[in-house]
């Protein structure tokens, strides 16, 4: 008899959703768990509520055969696979109030040999936390090998995938697995090996849970390094997009290209994990991230001066998402722009969002309007290119050329620019 047959996946949003059905697709019978009864609804008649290529047909593929069925509710299985927000709060602290719920929530229902992993971003040591909160409320099993005791295991596997490519990275990338012992790492590692291509590498749980922070603190290093350096061209009234050009000809340079800010809710979100644990000792990724915030109220700054030149003029506003061709708001910073100047300038602010098909509540509650890109630059006389869709990347200079611009993607770089 197979070791795994029946696998609950909670959470059923940017990944727990994809893993779902990628893992029902390979045979295994799998009960998607959310607590949002409007998503389990869409999910169960075989659509989805995210925007992701293959994904519409994956899902009805497995929801239609009956491999993958949608619940509020947890049901006893081989895997629970815990796939939950880990968002930070006000003071950039992490919030692990939805990993200890779903841990909660299954608790009861975990029998001797059942397999726990955790693949929400989370600070060092949250795995270990795991284990202790379910054997002090499940005082009749053990973690790892038996000691007197039915075990189970428990392990901590990262998901490292592109919006955008989210079904061909789950089963193509390499995964970091960690356990709370060696024997729960290899039984994760046979897990994953059943639907994943790339090498499944096994490591302890808070070296794991450290690498998908350092993965994403890197990132965001990187990133702000371009950010303050289109900051310094700025200053000097020098193209910071030819800067990187030339500076990247170099055969060991590769400097990033800026933007407004950092998004998304991995790289944004993850190096707080680490500065909040240890602010002593993570002096850079904090430094980082200020950089990446303060460009973002630069470029607030920035548009607020060009409008107030323009008093009368409307503004498109082009790209909401935090990256190129998804619809993924998270901690995006486009939205916090448009945000902002839709509360200062109302209407005059002009939403081009390919991607959405409806406004955002925080924006249309200031009678903002969504446009199409080609109605935006005949109806507007001031442009902010926020995110480098590749609609925006087709629109002829000849349609551009009246419009005062600032580009924070170099996208338009056939005009002169604002950066």
């Amino acid at each position: 008899m197979p070791e795994f047959q029946k696998v609950a996946v909670i959470g059923l949003g940017y990944i727990g959703l994809p893993t779902a059905a990628l893992i029902a697709s390979r045979g295994m019978r799998v009960v998607g768990i959310d607590t949002n009864a409007s998503i389990v609804k869409t999910v169960a008649s075989g659509a989805i509520h995210i925007a992701e290529p293959d994904l519409d047909g994956l899902v009805q593929k497995v929801v239609s055969n009956g491999s993958l069925t949608v619940t509020t509710e947890p049901e006893a299985a081989d895997v629970f696979m815990i796939a939950v927000p880990t968002p930070i709060d006000s003071e950039n602290r992490p919030d692990l109030s939805c990993v200890m719920a779903a841990v909660d929530h299954i608790v009861d229902l975990l029998a001797p040999g059942n397999l726990v992993i955790l693949e929400s971003t989370s600070p060092v040591g949250t795995t270990e936390k795991i284990a202790q909160r379910i054997v002090e409320r499940r005082p009749d099993l053990s973690v790892g090998p038996p000691n007197g005791k039915a075990s189970i295991s428990v392990a901590y596997c990262p998901e490292r995938v592109l919006p955008g490519r989210i079904i061909s990275e789950l089963v193509n990338n390499d995964r970091c697995i960690g356990g709370i012992t060696t024997m729960c790492a290899r039984r994760a590692q046979r897990f994953y090996k059943m639907f994943v291509r790339g090498a499944c590498v096994a490591t302890t749980a808070r070296a794991a849970e450290l690498v998908k922070l350092t993965e994403n603190a890197y990132r965001d290093t990187n990133i702000a390094f371009a950010n303050e350096l289109s900051i310094i061209c700025d200053h000097y009234d020098i193209n910071v997009w030819e800067v990187i050009d030339l500076a990247n000809r170099h055969p060991r340079v590769n400097v990033l290209r800026p933007g407004p800010g950092v998004g998304g809710h991995c790289i944004a979100i993850d190096p707080w994990f680490i500065i909040d644990a240890v602010p002593e000792l993570a002096r850079v990724m904090k430094t980082s991230r200020e950089v990446n915030n303060r460009k973002t109220a630069l470029i607030i700054e920035r548009a607020v001066a060009l409008i107030e030149d323009h008093p009368y003029a409307n503004v498109a506003c082009c790209g909401l998402a935090f990256k190129a061709n998804v619809d993924d708001l998270r901690e995006s910073p486009a939205l916090e722009i448009a945000s902002h100047l839709a509360e200062k300038y109302g209407p005059r602010i002009k939403i081009v969002e390919p991607n959405l098909r409806q406004l955002p509540p925080v924006l249309a509650k200031h009678g903002v309007e969504m446009m199409e890109i080609d109605q935006a630059l005949h109806s507007c006389e001031i442009a902010l290119l926020l995110v480098d869709h590749d609609e925006f990347k087709m629109a002829p200079l000849a349609e551009r050329r009246h419009l005062d611009v600032i580009d924070t993607r170099g996208i338009w770089q056939d005009m002169p620019v604002r950066t």
